[in-house]
């Protein structure tokens, strides 16, 4: 396994770690902004996770498309993950 792969994953079970006490702050009743500060790292995490993995698509995945000549498809779907983004 990459070792992007690798990062990539541990992020992803870190979050996944994060929901699992979240889940288990709201079974306890815990005060409300508490969870919500909890909700908020986890989607920080996510968001880095994510654009790890649109970094990697880029650097692999959109580079050899346009080795082999159909990059625009590509682009079309980074543009797309952009526009997501900007909403």
């Amino acid at each position: 396994m990459e070792n992007t792969d690798q990062q990539i994953l541990n992020l992803l079970k870190t979050s996944k770690g994060q929901i699992e006490g979240i889940i288990k702050m709201v079974e306890d009743n815990r005060y409300c902004i508490d969870v919500s500060k909890q909700i908020l790292a986890v989607q920080a995490l996510l968001k880095k996770t994510n654009l790890k993995i649109i970094d990697n698509h880029i650097k692999n995945c959109v580079k050899r498309a346009f080795e082999e000549g159909h990059g625009d498809e590509k682009v079309d779907e980074i543009i797309s993950i952009i526009d997501k983004y900007a909403k």
